[in-house]
């Protein structure tokens, strides 16, 4: 019992003597590990006698125990002092201001986009999408575009590959966002009031043009629906979008498949110094081409044409934001230059809302 004792004293005050875990680890396994001091002591007992185990064992097992509990208490008391010490040395001033970093901005394009739902929301229209490959029906025949119209012809529109044996009718990357109408009447019927913002593809490339773009197309089907509906609506619009309350519309007969009457529309404008102000002045700026929705394209969306009848419009996104922001050249917007974007692009809250001063 002696010898447990003293084994006892040494292995408690080495344990409470340890400055890091290190060699705390180094005295368990001295004292308790297989090849241990106590551990070689617990092997002896098979050879005393069954009197003597009785005695020799109990007290092995209490001192491998109270060495444990001695080390376990110290291990917590180490780590305790480790973790005071590094949230003594370690620390942040929380209240200090963040590191500065660089904010992304919305694209002209995008904030156009929201200002032109926004605006067409607040006159009722709803927002209609549809596939940007589009077959041969949806993007001419169903609009009334026939068979040898330039439109349809390869300088001007892109065509999908096909195999050489492949009779279905030809695949093309929409060439407006007019084919969504179609599909929007055939799925919903008439009346309806709707805008169709989205990527367009065309042939085309220069300092106003690009071979994707974006566009919206408005169109809306009612009974009693005239030309005077169509241009309280495009006035109401440019009102709210171009910030202007004097704004002066012009109609000029023209032509379009899908459309009849059909009209261009000029805006009053002037340039002073080289910039456009929109409203005042004696010059005029085409904006967007309208008409009354023919009525082979009614038919072909399944609107009973004896019934209803209604108008269409339609303009470039691009174009609107080069007009309203001071944008000289259309090709930037697909540049990926992140200084431009940050010269021209716009905070997450910068959404103006244009659209609550239109009159009803």
């Amino acid at each position: 019992m002696e010898a447990l004792n003293a084994l006892k004293s040494k292995y408690l005050n080495a344990v409470s003597e340890a400055v890091d875990e290190t060699s705390l680890e180094d005295l368990r396994v001295a004292a308790v590990g297989k090849k241990g001091e106590v551990s070689l002591k617990m092997r002896e007992l098979g050879k005393m006698s069954p009197e003597e185990r009785k005695i020799a064992g109990p007290a092995l097992n209490a001192l491998k125990d109270e060495i444990n509990s001695a080390l376990l208490a110290k291990k917590v008391a180490l780590s305790d002092a480790a973790l005071n010490d590094r949230l003594q040395n370690e620390w942040l001033d929380v209240s200090m201001a963040g590191r500065p970093r660089r904010r992304g901005s919305l694209h002209p394009i995008s904030q156009v986009t929201e200002e032109i739902i926004a605006i067409f929301a607040s006159l009722g229209f709803s927002v209609a999408e549809g596939p940007q490959i589009e077959n041969d029906y949806y993007n001419f025949d169903a609009l009334n575009i026939a068979p040898e119209h330039p439109a349809r012809q390869e300088h001007d529109t892109f065509y999908m590959y096909r195999n050489e044996n492949d009779d279905r009718a030809p695949n093309v990357l929409r060439t407006h966002t007019s084919p969504v109408q179609i599909r929007h009447l055939e799925e919903n019927g008439a009346p309806c009031r709707i805008i169709c913002p989205g990527r367009v593809y065309r042939a085309d490339y220069d300092q106003t043009h690009t071979p994707m773009f974006h566009q919206y197309e408005g169109m809306c089907i009612d009974e009693n629906i005239s030309m005077a509906n169509l241009k309280w609506t495009l006035e109401e619009f440019c009102r709210a979008f171009f910030n202007v309350d004097d704004i002066e519309l012009r109609f000029r007969a023209s032509h379009f498949p899908f459309t009849e009457p059909s009209a261009e529309v000029d805006i009053r404008c002037s340039w002073v110094g080289g910039q456009l102000k929109i409203g005042e002045g004696d010059d005029w700026m085409e904006i967007l081409g309208s008409g009354m929705v023919h009525p082979k394209v009614l038919h072909a969306g399944g609107v009973d044409i004896e019934k209803y009848q209604g108008f269409a419009f339609g303009m470039g996104i691009d174009r609107l934001a080069m007009l309203k922001y001071g944008i000289p050249d259309l090709r930037a917007f697909f540049d990926s230059d992140l200084r431009w974007l940050r010269h021209y692009g716009f905070a997450s809250l910068d959404m103006p809302n244009l659209h609550d001063g239109i009159s009803r």
